[in-house]
Formats: C-alpha cells, structure tokens, sequence
C-alpha cells in the first residue's frame, strides 16, 4: 500500500455473515460487520451493516493512542462525555450528545478500546431518516475477532497500515 487511498471498499466474506473484506488500493485486510451481514433496508437495531457508499467524514481519536492519528481527515479527541444518539424520535438521532441524555445512546468513550478511532461514516446524516440505522462507524475490531453492532472494524495493526494512505475526500463502498 504505497500511493493515496480514495475508495475502500468491503465485501461480506464466505464463512460468516458478519465476517468481511476490506480492500484499499490492492491491499485486502480482514474486517467484521454486523451478526446481520450486509443489508439495502438498514433498521435501527437490526445487527446489520448498511450497502452504499459513505464518505469518511471525520474521527474521533482517543488521547494516547499511538499510531492513530488520521493525516488527511479531521480529527477531534474523544472526551469522556462524548455520546452518540440512537433513540429514533429523539431530536438528536444519529448525531453526537453529550450528557445529560436519558435517550438510547453509544458511549464513545469505551474501556475495551475498539472505539481509540472512530471514523464516522457519511451514513443516515442527510437526510436523517428516523429508525433506519445510527452510529455506523469505522474503529477497531476486538482482538478476538466478533461481530460489530453495524458498524465496520478492522485490527488495530491493519488501521495502523491504512491511516497514512487514506486520502482527503476518502469514501467506503460496503456491498455484499
């Protein structure tokens, strides 16, 4: 992987429908999706990871996370009290909160470290369709490989690999 990544792109992998591929510019690295697999009708809490194309809009970098930092993508550091809406209804689905939030809500500040990067992904944000699917991220998977709630995850090595040839305007095509 030696020039500037435009487009990734992963693709449901045989063996498991929550096991991928994830190829940016000729190098194919191993991802998890969603138990659900890869699904067109993305619903709220369905365990699916949504087809399309998503651009990488920006990432959320936890402070001491060595070797993460994105180059060409804004990156802002998570802080304790960083959430992220996933009650439809609710005035902010699919946007970041903070504290006090009584709604449905993903903390980003996680202890298992799968969340140290979270890209997030151009998906359900304009429009903002209620109920059709929150919080899909692009962070690291766990280090015994297992299902993403939607979202798309990769090694922490692998990323590590990635980052510095993700270019500006990057985007990932997810498709079956």
């Amino acid at each position: 992987m030696h020039s500037l990544v435009r487009r990734l792109c992963v693709v449901q992998a045989p063996g498991g429908k929550w096991k991928g591929r994830l190829n940016a510019g000729g190098v194919t690295m191993p991802c998890t999706l969603g138990p659900a697999g890869v699904t067109q009708m993305k619903r709220e809490s369905d365990g699916a990871t949504p087809a399309g194309r998503f651009a990488l809009l920006f990432a959320y970098l936890r402070q001491g996370a060595r070797g993460l930092r994105p180059r060409r993508l804004p990156a802002r550091t998570t802080r304790r009290d960083d959430l992220w809406c996933d009650a439809p209804g609710h005035g902010l689905y699919n946007r970041p909160a903070r504290p006090p939030l009584r709604a449905s809500h993903e903390n980003l500040w996680r202890a298992d470290g799968v969340y140290d990067l979270v890209i997030v992904l151009d998906y359900n944000l304009r429009p903002r369709r209620q109920g059709r699917g929150s919080a899909i991220f692009f962070h690291l998977a766990r280090e015994i490989p297992a299902p993403t709630a939607g979202c798309v995850a990769i090694s922490a090595a692998d990323m590590r690999r990635l980052l510095p040839r993700l270019s500006r305007g990057a985007s990932m095509e997810i498709r079956r």
